[in-house]
């Protein structure tokens, strides 16, 4: 039967070729006086972007400060430093310039503002968050959909314990997405995004509740768009129209519209946690490393559902050949299928420990909601990706 549901999707996404230049004024509209630019490595700068910002704020009078920085998998010691400087400067917006990275590092420190605590506290399951500073997002990388979820994932670099945090409080206010501006993805990270927001969709899509018709048909479009425009953009950067479909899968992948009527499963991304968090992986490549040999361990239990998705979205029969068949789609873009693809070698024995531990909270803590993995559930999926 389909699940009852509440869909919530605030966000306003203004998207084309010219959604930049309506940057001031969105943030003029959310209340925006003194903004925190927030964004990551070299690129955003290289790119122009930065500048272009700087530009219109400056022309706008609207006062600002920026924190670069970002790494992929963002760190809790960069969070904390944007919560001092968002408090000394009496910071009242926070503007994401890059992808789920720099935009979850934002949220993390909305959160933190006005916490008196320690903002890993909301990470830690010791306090929850109450309040949120006003988040609005430039995107320029398509993969986590955070620009419209909401979804906070960070990674404190005591233990490198990766955990995600879920409220509404962090809803961006708005995203400016001009798909141009991922013209100059690398592939690799192009193929790694595409990845996530497939992940994405295919954590709602694996569900024990499976009379979600409508809903269905919408995760079933949306990945294989993503499935066909992915190669496309690899071979031909600049296709506008292939790029533009990318950047919204993205949004439409991780802001709940394919949660709706179902229960999101979101095993495989606690796996992967925790190898991103263990050995500093691309998200998107750790979940494609892992996915096949989590559905290889619960297809039996769930055939209807792999059958169904082998034949409308792989357009092939039989759960096995789905699943044979996303793995050779992801090898086709560059993404790993095993661990030792993803990390150049077998993990250790004490590593699977370590993943196993790090996931359970210490065997405390089962994962999934269509099929329920136990700690020792967890241990032999880790060992199927191991020994492919």
């Amino acid at each position: 039967m389909m699940k009852d549901f509440n869909f919530y999707a605030p966000t306003r996404v203004v998207f084309g070729r010219e959604a930049e230049e309506k940057l001031p004024q969105l943030i003029q509209q959310y209340g925006g006086r003194k903004v925190l630019v927030h964004f990551g490595g070299g690129s955003a700068r290289r790119s122009g972007l930065l500048d272009k910002v700087e530009k219109m704020l400056t022309e706008a009078g609207i006062n600002y400060v920026e924190l670069g920085g970002v790494v992929p998998n963002p760190l809790l010691s960069k969070v904390k430093e944007g919560i001092e400087l968002c408090k000394r400067e009496n910071v009242d917006f926070i503007l994401a310039v890059g992808g789920g990275s720099v935009i979850d590092s934002a949220k993390a420190i909305g959160y933190g503002v006005g916490y008196s605590g320690d903002v890993w506290d909301f990470w830690d399951g010791k306090a929850v968050p109450q309040s949120c500073l006003p988040i609005g997002v430039m995107l320029t990388i398509p993969a986590a959909g955070s620009e419209m979820s909401s979804s906070c994932v960070i990674t404190n670099d005591e233990g490198m314990l990766k955990r995600g945090v879920n409220s509404d409080l962090c809803r961006c206010k708005f995203a400016i997405m001009n798909p141009e501006r991922t013209y100059t993805l690398p592939p690799y990270q192009t193929a790694a995004g595409a990845t996530d927001i497939m992940m994405h969709t295919m954590e709602r899509y694996f569900s024990k509740y499976e009379d979600a018709i409508l809903t269905d048909a919408i995760a079933e479009a949306l990945l294989r768009t993503v499935k066909d425009a992915t190669p496309i953009v690899l071979e031909h950067p600049e296709d506008y129209e292939h790029r533009a479909a990318i950047m919204w899968a993205s949004s439409l992948s991780h802001n709940d519209l394919t949660e709706c009527g179902t229960e999101k499963d979101f095993a495989c991304h606690k796996l992967e946690h925790e190898l991103s968090g263990l050995f500093g992986v691309t998200h998107g490549a750790g979940l494609a490393a892992i996915w096949g040999s989590w559905a290889s361990y619960v297809k039996d239990k769930h055939l209807a559902r792999f059958e169904k998705f082998a034949r409308n979205v792989m357009g092939v029969e039989g759960a096995l050949a789905g699943i044979e068949a996303i793995e050779a789609f992801f090898h086709s873009i560059g993404m790993p299928t095993s661990i030792p693809e993803l990390i150049g070698r077998q993990a250790t024995d004490e590593e699977i420990e370590t993943l196993v531990d790090k996931c359970s909270r210490g065997g405390k803590m089962n994962i999934g909601a269509m099929e329920v993995l136990t700690p020792e559930d967890m241990k032999a999926v880790y060992r199927i990706a191991n020994e492919k």
